[in-house]
């Protein structure tokens, strides 16, 4: 068992709270889903638990963490380029458990993950294996360790469809608690059975912690009918306010008229001081009905909080083109990586503004594949395409902030606008200074995408651009993106991606691509 009792994380370069009394408690059998926008402290959360020393240099906490002595298995969201570099083997020997472990043992943990022993003595670096072989590796070594908890930080990211499968039978199967961050909505729906939401509401200034025995849709469906229940009552409320507040300033504002012109005599000439009396006595009640009408305005319903996914739609003119319009004729012969040949025979043709989705097993080459529709579309001058890679680092230099990044021109009237689309976004005003590198994921897609935005594009080759978005924010993305009036050219393992957004689905095989 791990208990969290009251915690509370603070940023200290910038004093920021991300994470405010939170409280949990993870029992054999859970399947914690940790979910929430971009940049929220999701990963920072799960490596203080698995070790304060990761984060002790940004982060300060309090609070208490009971159980946490036990042993944790954790699974980082991305290896260094130094580690990815290294021959399998000797990322394999790394690991004490895996140099203890008798042939038994081993075959055991592989049997768990699906994974050929042989390749715990590979020779090849391990960037070389596909994102499913990594995972599984990566998870087979932790299983070694024989973890009383697993922590796992985007097991889905890099998978393909096959493989996510066996993701969500692996989780259903654990006996472990396992508290894990995943952005595949499918996934989620069908092995979650808690919900650990973190929140920053008020323009990112106020963290909300809710956490919810319940599986990921069950969660997601009730919540949204509370807010939709609490904010129609709420608004009810107001509406009923507002009437009685009309009624009210129509009879003081009648009284009020009276008691300017009250003279204090009758028409006969006749001092009558008991009608000044009467007026004085009548606002006297009228001001105490306001007052009572304003004591029921502050236990009113407050409207419901939450924090909103935001993305800047395209510009429907800029972004158009028309059905003719021919934007790709690729045909190649052979698809390579180095010296080796991934499929043969591909053939590629895209017009007007089509919507394409490419799957594929990993290590089929769809990343190559799109790198090189890329050379040849970023340079035409009768488009404008944009290029997303998977790869964030390739695009987003590490010095440079998102002012930098969306107002390149450095005039003043363009970081006017970009510091107003970051706001739109709600990015804080010290978020839009730090560097690229130090933001998130889905923090980073966000900026290649209002990148795309602003330069008007109308082709946007996108490899995996839902996978750092937030299971919540996703739907968004889906939704500006299957809207978009322009071509897509992407790589997707996302299911609810290439059903909602892509017209025309295609797999890399080693013959060349196939329609499904």
């Amino acid at each position: 068992m791990l208990q969290v009792k009251n915690l509370t994380l603070t940023h200290r370069k910038d004093l920021t709270t991300l994470i405010e009394n939170l409280s949990f408690t993870l029992n054999p059998g859970d399947r914690a889903a940790l979910i929430g926008e971009e940049g929220n402290g999701k990963s920072t959360l799960l490596k203080l638990l698995y070790d304060p020393a990761l984060v002790e240099d940004y982060i300060d906490h309090t609070g208490e963490i009971v159980g946490g002595g036990c042993r944790k298995g954790y699974l980082a969201q991305e290896l260094s380029p130094e580690t990815l570099a290294r021959p399998v083997w000797e990322f394999c020997q790394e690991h004490p458990a895996f140099q203890d472990a008798d042939p038994k043992a081993l075959a055991q943990a592989c049997a768990q993950v699906g994974l050929d022993p042989a390749l715990f003595w590979d020779d090849r670096a391990l960037a070389t294996l596909s994102g499913g072989e990594r995972v599984k590796l990566r998870l087979g070594l932790l299983l070694l360790e024989e973890p009383e908890v697993l922590l796992l930080d985007e097991p889905s990211n890099d998978l393909d469809l096959q493989t996510l499968e066996w993701l969500e039978e692996f989780l259903l199967a654990q006996k472990v608690p396992v508290l894990y961050i995943s952005h595949d909505e499918d996934l989620l729906e069908k092995t979650a059975n808690l919900v650990i939401h973190l929140e920053r509401l008020y323009r990112r200034t106020t963290p909300r912690c809710t956490v919810e025995r319940a599986g990921y849709r069950d969660y997601v469906d009730r919540r949204g009918a509370a807010f939709a229940h609490q904010e129609q009552v709420a608004r009810k409320e107001r509406e009923e306010y507002d009437a009685k507040m009309k009624k009210f300033r129509q009879i003081r504002d009648k009284v009020d008229r009276a008691q300017a012109h009250v003279s204090g005599y009758n028409s006969a000439g006749v001092p009558n001081p008991s009608e000044g009396r009467l007026l004085k006595k009548k606002m006297h009640a009228v001001l105490s009905m306001g007052r009572r009408f304003e004591r029921e305005k502050e236990n009113m319903t407050a409207l419901p909080e939450w924090e909103e996914a935001i993305l800047t739609a395209f510009d429907p003119e800029r972004s158009a083109l028309p059905a003719g319009k021919v934007v790709l004729r690729l045909d190649l012969p052979e698809l390579t990586a180095g010296e080796q040949v991934l499929s043969r025979d591909v053939r590629l043709w895209v017009t007007g503004p089509e919507k394409v989705g490419i799957v594929g097993a990993n290590g089929a080459g769809k990343s190559t594949l799109l790198k090189l529709v890329a050379g040849e579309l970023l340079p035409r001058a009768d488009i404008r395409a944009s290029y997303m890679a998977q790869d964030y680092s390739d695009q987003l230099l590490g010095s440079q902030t998102p002012v930098d990044l969306l107002a390149p021109s450095g005039h003043k009237d363009d970081i006017t606008r970009a510091r107003n689309l970051l706001g739109n976004m709600k990015y804080k005003t010290e978020e839009m200074e730090h560097p690229a590198a130090d933001l998130s994921g889905g923090q980073r897609a966000k900026l290649l995408f209002l990148a795309m935005v602003l330069g008007g594009s109308n082709v946007l080759i996108l490899d995996e651009p839902t996978r750092n978005f937030s299971p919540l924010s996703a739907p968004v993305i889906r939704g500006v993106l299957s809207e978009f009036p322009g071509c897509i050219i992407s790589v997707s393992h996302d299911r609810r991606y290439l059903e909602e957004v892509c017209g025309r689905v295609l797999e890399l095989t080693a013959e060349g691509l196939r329609e499904t």
